[in-house]
């Protein structure tokens, strides 16, 4: 294994450890059933506590979240999940996080976007579309989409990203009307998708350059939120057109790993 892939791979395991710890960190006794005891000196559940409840060793318990490469079985997951009451988002996430040998590689090379899509996107009139890569880079857009949102031409690197633009834009920010609503779920959003690329150095530098701008994602970040919301409203300040509102509708695209057809169908509220 090449160093850049053992990188990957204790990166993966700090993850799936950290995450452990904080689904832990946010039960307390009386909600899975255990007496509170004494007063304890950090809040939530023991490690000792979820072995019990996931009727697993505590030793084995206390390796994972120390990120050992111990290799858990489904059936232990399962057990965890149970014990620390993951919702299916978070269920998810946790099974990416440790299915080391299948997670999804980043392209190699620029992502492209099909000539079919960019057709069918071309020729939505009346909506708002735009496509993102696997990091939630905007990669092609809509006349529509630059009318309500901006050029996204205008931008480059980094600045052309769906997380950027939502945390250190302020032009951006001031058109959602619903920002803090809006920015903690595409923040968990956006770490459900990155379990697939822990350690990459791309998806590393984006989410330390936000941290340092965003003193939002920076306190949020750590609570490892996660969430799979393939539809929501965004309603829209628009400087020019007054208030708006669309349906964010979520599509995979087939065959582009990591890719998504993001689509904003105006409604009324």
């Amino acid at each position: 294994m090449s160093d850049a892939k053992i990188d990957k791979h204790r990166s993966r395991l700090r993850e799936f450890g950290s995450f452990l710890q904080s689904r832990r960190a946010r039960l307390s006794p009386e909600q899975v059933g255990l007496p509170s005891g004494f007063r304890r000196r950090t809040p939530g559940l023991r490690r000792e506590e979820v072995a019990q409840l996931a009727d697993i060793g505590s030793t084995w318990y206390t390796w994972l979240e120390q990120g050992r490469d111990v290799r858990p079985s489904v059936e232990v997951l399962d057990a965890i999940s149970r014990a620390l009451q993951l919702d299916p988002a978070e269920k998810h996430h946790l099974f990416t996080l440790a299915a080391i040998s299948s997670s999804e590689e980043k392209p190699k090379t620029k992502e492209h976007v099909p000539d079919s899509l960019t057709r069918m996107l071309k020729a939505l009139v009346g909506q708002p579309a735009y496509v993102l890569g696997c990091r939630w880079d905007i990669l092609a857009w809509n006349d529509d989409a630059v009318r309500v949102f901006g050029d996204f031409g205008s931008l480059e690197g980094d600045h052309r990203n769906l997380m950027h633009m939502m945390f250190t834009s302020q032009s951006h920010r001031q058109i959602l009307a619903d920002w803090d609503t809006l920015a903690p779920l595409s923040l968990a959003m956006f770490r459900s998708d990155c379990a697939h690329y822990v350690g990459d150095p791309d998806f590393e530098r984006l989410i330390s350059l936000l941290k340092e701008e965003s003193p939002e994602f920076r306190a949020w970040w750590p609570r490892h939120d996660v969430l799979q919301l393939p539809s929501t409203i965004k309603r829209i300040t628009h400087p020019d057109e007054g208030h708006l509102a669309f349906e964010y509708l979520s599509l995979a695209v087939e065959g582009c790993p990591g890719m998504r057809f993001i689509v904003c169908t105006p409604c009324q509220l």
